[in-house]
């Protein structure tokens, strides 16, 4: 009799292998690690060694980096969509492509569920299970911070140890911080950052360098746009990854990009958060610019009405919305003129 199969999430750490053991254990199912490359720092080598480890058997990793940056960061920029006023939305636009994935990937292998290690406590369950829906509407999702009984980090070392899963550890930075990135930010949350009296320490930026140690000359670029993106730096044309990767670069070493708030959660929570969006936040100006003078005022104006709505929908995991559609509808009314 062959075994149910599960799609699982995998990032190659602590918790995911712990998950992918859980899934084996309680389903006796077989668990397909996916591992969605959309420019995080990424180990293959650990990822498929880890995977390996536990006993599995079909291990996909995907370089999705330029269709991310094509089909659902630049959308997002020609919308402007800007969460609170200053979040760039690094985290809620990664989850619908990986989830897009992950469901194709369940039906080529014909898997009856698919997993995420997303937490109770936060937005990114939301995100990655309405994109699950919208794509199969009848898989079984698992999300165990939800079901199972490893309540704390001790109980997940314990099982970890039980299990003979590799302990890595801890580094400066590293958790107890919760760490994301992909290739359009990274964010930092917990620890000392759960008091807002606290200043964020320096250790904990990854992509841009500190204002005051940034250089006290102005550096010059161009970026040239087509039918509303980006796709050209100082004359040279770019994949949309390659692109979004040298404007990290550039802006990264003068000190842009970086951002310090507490957000208001879909599920009802305050979050504080430390974000890096070196490239994106020229991109965003850049964008702006060259809009304020291809496009008229009525169109401008009724794209600023409509953002904050816009920017909630994809923080709130709503990218595959019918509301999200005629939002973009909107924005892209007049996108052949932004060149």
């Amino acid at each position: 009799m062959k075994r149910k199969k599960i799609v699982l999430a995998y990032s190659g750490g602590l918790d995911t292998s712990i998950i992918l053991k859980w899934l084996q254990k309680k389903y006796n199912a077989e668990v397909i690690a996916y591992t969605a490359n959309i420019g995080q720092k990424i180990n293959k080598k650990k990822i498929i060694k880890n995977a390996k480890k536990l006993g599995v058997k079909k291990i996909i990793i995907e370089n999705l980096k330029d269709i991310f940056v094509k089909d659902y960061v630049f959308p997002m920029i020609r919308g402007h969509a800007i969460y609170e006023g200053l979040y760039l939305l690094g985290t809620s636009i990664a989850r619908p492509l990986i989830a897009k994935r992950q469901i194709a990937t369940a039906k080529k292998f014909k898997a009856f569920a698919v997993s995420h290690g997303s937490t109770g406590k936060g937005n990114d369950q939301v995100r990655f299970e309405l994109g699950y829906h919208y794509f199969d509407p009848k898989i079984k999702i698992i999300a165990p911070w939800r079901i199972w009984k490893l309540n704390s980090r001790t109980d997940l070392i314990k099982y970890a140890k039980k299990n003979k899963i590799t302990i890595p550890k801890d580094k400066k930075g590293a958790p107890p911080f919760s760490v994301d990135d992909n290739l359009f930010h990274t964010s930092t949350e917990g620890k000392v950052l759960e008091n807002p009296k606290n200043e964020a320490p320096e250790f904990i930026f990854q992509r841009t360098i500190s204002p005051e140690k940034a250089p006290n000359k102005a550096s010059y670029l161009t970026i040239g746009f087509k039918n509303g993106d980006a796709s050209t730096v100082n004359g040279k044309k770019l994949s949309p990854g390659n692109l979004l990767q040298k404007l990290n670069f550039l802006a990264g070493k003068n000190g842009i990009g970086r951002v310090d708030l507490v957000e208001n959660r879909f599920i009802g929570i305050k979050s504080r958060g430390i974000y890096e969006t070196p490239g994106g936040t020229l991109l965003m100006i850049a964008h702006r610019a060259i809009e304020s003078i291809t496009l008229d005022k009525n169109t401008m104006h009724k794209k600023d009405e409509i953002m904050p709505k816009y920017a909630e929908l994809i923080y709130n995991g709503y990218w595959y919305s019918k509301a999200r559609f005629n939002f973009q509808k909107i924005v892209d009314l007049k996108r052949n003129r932004v060149t």
